[in-house]
């Protein structure tokens, strides 16, 4: 997957199609609440296993009920890239059925 730096317009056009997302201090983020700390740690070792598939990796922050994402890529300068994007909807995908919200 390239990495190389997406412009302010695409990221704009990417994040339209990624609810609840934002882009914050640089970094591509989200938070979801859970049902419990069970379901949370649930979510954040599936997220992992998805980065280890991706080989690029978020800094995630687990929380009792919540989990936090944030990334953007080191190797293109801490900047937003497609390997970005594609982790987070990837972690879309999976999020619903760990009952995220």
């Amino acid at each position: 997957m390239a990495v190389e730096p997406l412009s302010l317009k695409e990221i704009e056009d990417r994040l339209s199609e990624l609810p609840g997302w934002s882009v914050e201090a640089g970094r591509l983020s989200r938070s979801y609440r859970l049902a419990s700390h069970f379901a949370a740690t649930a979510l954040v070792v599936h997220v992992a296993q998805v980065q280890e598939e991706l080989n690029h990796h978020s800094d995630l922050t687990l929380g009792y009920d919540s989990v936090t994402l944030a990334v953007n890529t080191h190797s293109a300068g801490g900047t937003l890239t497609e390997l970005d994007f594609e982790l987070a909807r990837r972690v879309e995908d999976l999020a619903p059925g760990h009952g995220a919200r």
